[in-house]
């Protein structure tokens, strides 16, 4: 079976979706319909911007979200989804791509998320690190006895697990981490803790934006980041998507539960290549390429 699986923050570069743009009537149309939804040019951000440009939270996350969803659309009848999932904002792309969302209020939710997000980032200095080397649960373990707000973030791969909170509780996990095991705690340049309670007031105003919107019965199962487990119901989908920014992203257990329930061959539709990298660790007996 066929698993289409989306990109989140991180995979933006300069020039990203030039050639779709360029290349297809239609692409060019739907990056057109974008710049008017979102009331600024941001295919000139994204083809001719800065890497500082592109960093914006609220220019990356459209801008990947654009490139991912104009991707699969020029695929035309070559895209038949079995199974979809996207890490973290990828999950927006994964449900446009499924039908569980239309294009338009897909972008308009992205944009108000990528807003929220920053907000709550601006409001309290916080951060990422990414644990490499030391297993999940210990991980959790050490994390668990820090007096300070740290959290699992991203569940990305067996041995390597993002963890979000305060700049102090980072600060501080990182060192008891390392002392534990971990080959490597490296600090992300991250605008905040997403994935993490401190993404609480972006919860709460994002969740009105998605309890507003029409959603509709996906073509296909699409396995969300919340639990890594299929959703089609639609009241479902809503709910575990407004959890989702508090919420850790179990990316290993979504991508174990495809294999599981037959998923061999997974695309990457969108920019970059990291997803494939953590397929081919999490399950390398299936085949992995880009769209």
């Amino acid at each position: 079976m066929k698993a289409y699986v989306f990109p989140g923050q991180g995979a933006q570069f300069v020039g990203m979706g030039k050639d779709l743009y360029d290349g297809n009537a239609m692409a060019k149309e739907m990056f057109e319909k974008a710049n008017d939804i979102l009331g600024f040019r941001i295919t000139d951000l994204m083809f001719a911007g800065t890497d500082e440009d592109l960093r914006q939270t609220r220019v990356t996350q459209p801008a990947i979200f654009l490139h991912s969803v104009i991707l699969a659309k020029t695929l035309g009848e070559g895209f038949q989804p079995e199974m979809t999932a996207g890490h973290s904002l990828g999950e927006f792309s994964a449900l446009v791509a499924a039908g569980a969302l239309s294009f338009e209020d897909g972008l308009k939710l992205v944009y108000a998320r990528a807003m929220a997000m920053q907000k709550a980032c601006e409001a309290e200095p916080s951060t990422m690190a990414a644990i490499i080397g030391l297993d999940d649960a210990k991980v959790e373990e050490v994390l668990a006895g820090i007096d300070e707000v740290v959290v699992p973030a991203n569940y990305n791969s067996p041995g390597q697990l993002v963890i979000s909170g305060s700049m102090k509780g980072i600060e501080v996990a990182c060192e008891q981490l390392k002392a534990a095991g971990a080959k490597r705690a490296l600090p992300l340049k991250v605008g905040g803790a997403f994935h993490s309670p401190l993404m609480e007031p972006a919860r709460v105003e994002l969740a009105a934006a998605i309890n507003a919107t029409a959603f509709n019965v996906p073509v296909c199962p699409v396995y969300q980041n919340v639990t890594g487990k299929p959703y089609t119901d639609p009241a479902q989908i809503r709910e575990n998507l407004v959890a989702q920014l508090t919420a850790p992203v179990r990316w290993t257990q979504s991508v174990q539960n495809m294999v599981a329930d037959g998923g061999n061959v997974f695309v990457e539709v969108g920019p970059g290549t990291v997803l494939q990298g953590l397929v081919k660790k999490i399950a390398p007996e299936v085949e992995a390429a880009s769209a």
